[in-house]
């Protein structure tokens, strides 16, 4: 069983579409031609006559096979026009959470312990066969994904060790975030921070960079104080900043290029209850509160509505042990908040219906929506016309009364209160670009929201809700987007979207195409200014040649590739433990 791995036992058919030219031609003599004899003319008739009968008997019988009612797991016993091959049992299709990234593969490595794995590293090794390191598959770049095969520690996934006292806790890689954090949570201690969802596997976290919110906090790759690697040149090798700390601080971050990380020493804190204060604000008074926002807060973000002057801001900070937590009576219901958000939903259903435009069937619209989040609702909204600008604009407004009426307190566990819905399948781009210290900080991470949400009207680029800002201290891991030799020096994090509300394949495409367009505007117009570079598990290979030479070239100068693909060099000569991303992003010579 892939664990968290979207893995499927099925192959869409492709059907090529054929079109012909007639072939025309017109008499050029005055003179009619001769009539064909009656003879010749019968036997033409006769054969078209039977050809129509074939081809209509060919076509049915087509047609009948093809809408035939076969079980999900019998599908790929279905024939394939011009080339017939059932799905062999050995192959895995493996995917991201939002689907955007796909491969097949019939080597998918799930080792149950150390042993296993650096067995399954030896042997692919020696054979020279690739068997790219992949964790719970949430990337949304797939970075972790390889047709030649993967290596994935679902299985691995224990806490071996506790030390109460010093709050470390030693695990294995495969361990997810939530089972780490209901493991430890008996000692008192828990993660420094948390990214917006809990199914990573704690590898695959710190090997992108993966980081949480708030000004004072690393990304999760500075927790680490020690790790196991398993690597195809060297074998099992301990790092720590006392054993070979430059190869330690790089495989910290490593990409899954270095080795496997097998086993990690995590730095932890105390076990606390959060307070977590959700209101809405406006870009004027952000400007005049922003300093005192960062300082005072231990963990702060900022969602921005486009189209709308509303900024959501969530803050969360430890119950006060004197004063407890804040007394609130919130305005309204949980409903009531919702209330908008349906009645829009049931008006732009009438609205598409009435235009002929394809729409959800009638049923019991006021039932289903009454069941749904917020976030369910959002989709079923954008999914009516995800690339309507004004469309998009109703949502975003509806959006924004939504969290007016939301304004509150709410109080739970860091584990509990540090995670973020982020809605259905989408596309997302993340930056990160330094802003100062936290003593002065440069305001540029609010001059790039304003330059951004002038973009987007400028370009009219149906931009859903919400762009968020979070922030973190740096890393000393030269390899993360954060990393800095100044130890007071802060970094923003915002992130564009666009979801995938609809399985069909037509929309997909065209929501993607539109979703690139966006981000190569950011790109072109907003990256270079303020120094901003993409989060690994979200940066896409360009197909353009002189794009991805453009790309290499930018990822040199902020990132030390030389000293990584040296590493790399050392480690995994064969590059058994490197995929398409990995190879185009930091091309290889003999020379390195």
């Amino acid at each position: 069983m892939l664990r968290a791995l979207i893995a499927k036992r099925s192959l869409h058919s492709l059907f090529p579409r054929h079109g012909s030219k007639p072939n025309i031609t017109r008499h050029l003599s005055t003179s009619p031609p001769p009539p064909p004899s009656s003879s010749s003319s019968s036997s033409q008739a006769e054969l078209r006559k039977y050809l129509g009968y074939g081809a209509l008997v060919i076509f049915c019988g087509v047609s009948t096979y093809y809408s035939f009612p076969f079980p999900e797991n019998a599908k790929h016993k279905k024939a394939q026009i011009f080339r017939y091959a059932p799905l062999p049992e050995d192959l895995h299709t493996v995917s991201n959470w939002s689907g955007t990234h796909e491969v097949q593969t019939r080597v998918f490595h799930q080792p149950e312990n150390i042993g296993e794995l650096e067995r399954v590293v030896k042997e692919a090794n020696e054979k020279k066969t690739r068997i790219r390191p992949v964790g719970s598959g949430l990337s949304p770049n797939g970075i972790g994904l390889s047709r030649a095969g993967m290596v994935n520690l679902a299985l691995m996934d224990k806490v071996l060790e506790v030390d109460k006292e010093k709050k470390r806790v030693r695990v294995q890689a495969g361990i997810r975030v939530q089972e780490l954090v209901d493991g430890i949570k008996d000692y008192g201690i828990t993660l420094q921070n948390f990214a917006s969802i809990r199914e990573q596997q704690i590898g695959g976290i710190i090997q992108v960079g993966a980081h949480g919110t708030g000004a004072r906090l690393p990304p999760i790759d500075e927790q680490i104080v020690s790790m196991k690697l398993v690597t195809p040149a060297k074998g099992t090798i301990e790092l720590s900043k006392e054993k070979d700390p430059e190869l330690f601080y790089l495989a910290r971050c490593g990409l899954g290029g270095l080795g496997v990380v097998a086993e990690v020493t995590i730095q932890c804190v105390e076990r606390l209850e959060l307070v977590e204060h959700t209101f809405i604000s406006t870009m004027e008074d952000i400007k005049k509160n922003h300093k005192k926002l960062l300082s005072e807060n231990k963990h702060v973000k900022y969602l921005y509505i486009p189209y709308t002057d509303a900024v959501v801001v969530v803050t969360c900070n430890p119950v006060s042990k004197w004063k407890g937590a804040p007394k609130f009576n919130p305005k309204y219901t949980s409903d009531e908040a919702l209330q908008h958000v349906r009645d829009l939903y049931k008006e732009s259903l009438r609205k598409y219906r009435a235009r002929d435009i394809t729409a959800p069937s009638e049923g019991n619209v006021e039932q289903d929506i009454n069941d749904l989040s917020f976030t369910e609702l959002r989709d079923k909204l954008l999914a009516l016309d995800p690339l309507n600008k004004d469309h998009v604009i109703q949502v975003n407004q509806a959006e924004a009364e939504f969290w007016r009426k939301s304004e509150g307190y709410r109080v739970g566990w860091s584990d509990e209160i540090l995670g973020f819905d982020c809605g259905g399948q989408q596309w997302v781009s993340e930056t990160c670009f330094p802003v100062g210290t936290l003593s002065k900080p440069n305001m540029k991470d609010l001059q790039y929201i304003e330059d951004l949400k002038k973009l987007i009207e400028k370009e009219k680029v149906p931009a859903p809700s919400p762009i968020e800002q979070r922030w973190s201290a740096c890393s000393k891991s030269p390899m993360s987007p954060a990393s800095s030799s100044s130890d007071d020096e802060i970094f923003s994090w915002v992130g564009i979207i666009m979801y995938l509300p609809t399985t069909d394949a037509r929309q997909r495409k065209e929501i993607t195409e539109e979703f690139f367009h966006y981000r190569h505007l950011t790109q072109s117009k907003l990256w270079g200014r303020y120094s901003a570079y993409e989060h690994w598990a979200k940066i896409e290979v360009p197909k353009d040649k002189d794009e991805l030479a453009a790309l290499q070239e930018r990822l040199r100068k902020r990132f030390p590739v030389d000293a990584y693909n040296k590493a790399r060099k050392e480690l995994d000569p064969n590059k058994i433990l490197s995929n398409n991303k990995i190879d185009k992003f930091f091309p290889m010579s003999d020379t390195v």
